[in-house]
């Protein structure tokens, strides 16, 4: 598992640009970026209701339900927000400008989760070494905008 788990993570990677690619194609072709974004999750929800069904996954209780904070129930408005703003920005900016920028947010707003460990994360100290990284990938978005 070693050896596949990042090249796993590269294709989850790849597969988030031609998603990217695809919704932003949609919109053009409906003039509509939030019907877009809306095909995108109507999408993905049928595709995962098919694999709970498929793996006979039994539905949460409700006592666990509760327990979670109500921060953690938001994470379907920030994939909402994203998938539209990359609908939008597609054709005024590029694929790959727009999926260097996502990755330098990404990253710079993951140093701030990891240093911090924000909602139970793990704490890594965003070293010296880890900040220069951050650097590099945002000179490499500047290039790649250039």
């Amino acid at each position: 598992m070693n050896v596949l788990a990042p090249l796993l993570v590269l294709a989850a990677g790849c597969s988030v640009a031609f998603q990217q690619l695809l919704n932003a194609n949609l919109g053009r072709t409906l003039q509509s970026v939030w019907w877009s974004a809306f095909v995108s999750y109507l999408g993905g929800t049928i595709a995962l209701a098919a694999v709970l069904v498929v793996l006979r996954e039994p539905l949460f209780s409700s006592a666990s339900a509760a327990r979670a904070p109500l921060i953690t129930w938001t994470g379907g408005l920030f994939g909402a927000a994203f998938i539209a703003t990359c609908v939008f920005m597609i054709p005024r900016l590029g694929v790959a400008s727009v999926v260097t920028l996502v990755v330098v947010g990404q990253l710079l707003s993951s140093l701030v989760f990891d240093h911090f460990g924000l909602l139970g994360t793990p704490q890594h100290q965003a070293t010296v070494v880890r900040l220069l990284g951050a650097a590099c990938l945002i000179a490499g978005a500047a290039m790649i905008r250039a």
